[in-house]
């Protein structure tokens, strides 16, 4: 077994998505001793944005390309092997104005590449990247699991779904700033559902 560590939090210390990223994977560690592990913190390394030159590059044939281009492409060449080679993938998904941090989303366009992670086929969309566990730990400072203000979970399902991984896992931990014992039944809550939801 492979795992992938994605934090996204833009907090160096003190993230409660980061701190339950971290329970999900030690749990699994200690599950399968012999996992492999990788880490990729958005937060400390940003990825790049999806400009008008990343497009030119990504869009212009391998061996045509300037070595700027072949240096940017490389960046997202660099998760997209990151992700195939994960077997299980564990996510920090702090809400930001009730989306996903803009570090999240550079990441997730880097790693959507037709013919690569997913493709269009005559009957529709394929995702290739099937096979896959992915844990989402999702921390919010007010309370949205199941209300029409929950566009985030959907849309991860969506995203990830598309790319073909549809065996998911959200671990909730709400009402994070809704005053100390809110904060803390929050938490309890969702290390409570590690230890059922994680195996």
């Amino acid at each position: 077994m492979n795992i992938l560590q994605i934090n996204s939090s833009a907090r160096a210390g003190n993230s409660h998505s980061t701190r339950l990223a971290n329970a999900i994977v030690e749990k699994l560690r200690a599950a399968h001793p012999n996992a492999g592990f990788a880490l990729r913190d958005l937060g400390a390394q940003p990825h790049p944005e999806l400009d008008e030159n990343t497009l030119g590059a990504l869009f212009t044939p391998a061996d045509k390309r300037t070595p700027e281009q072949q240096a940017r492409v490389a960046l997202d060449d660099a998760l997209i092997a990151e992700v195939q080679a994960a077997d299980v993938l564990v996510i920090g998904v702090p809400m930001y104005n009730f989306g996903v941090p803009a570090q999240l989303k550079h990441w997730i366009d880097a790693i959507a590449r037709a013919n690569v992670t997913f493709r269009y086929t005559a009957n529709g969309p394929e995702g290739l990247l099937k096979g896959k566990k992915v844990y989402f730990a999702m921390t919010r400072g007010g309370v949205y699991r199941d209300t029409p203000a929950d566009i985030q979970t959907q849309y991860l399902k969506t995203f990830f779904g598309f790319l073909g991984m549809t065996d998911v896992e959200f671990i909730y931990a709400e009402g994070l700033a809704m005053g100390p014992d809110a904060e803390r039944q929050g938490l309890d809550a969702a290390f409570a559902q590690i230890e059922t939801a994680v195996a």
